[in-house]
């Protein structure tokens, strides 16, 4: 039993770390709203401020599902300890 629970860990904290990297790089590939830093450093150039096209919402999904396993892998890894 402590086998399987020793592997479930590191199955977890490798999940945590792939996730965590893979969710950072979605969030930086998202278009900047302005208002924030983005505006500070130029990047409230942009007039585009309609919809969003299907690509922007693919992302926004992905980004979404990436967060949800970081966060299961978050809580998987507090019910194990």
């Amino acid at each position: 039993m402590a086998g399987s629970v020793e592997w479930a860990r590191i199955f977890l904290d490798v999940l945590l770390v792939l996730s965590g990297l893979v969710l950072m790089l979605l969030i930086l590939m998202h278009k900047g709203r302005g208002g924030g830093l983005s505006d500070m450093f130029g990047g409230g150039m942009s007039s585009s401020l309609g919809g969003s096209s299907v690509a922007e919402r693919n992302l926004n999904r992905i980004t979404v599902a990436t967060a949800v396993v970081w966060i299961t892998s978050v809580v998987g890894i507090g019910i194990l300890v």
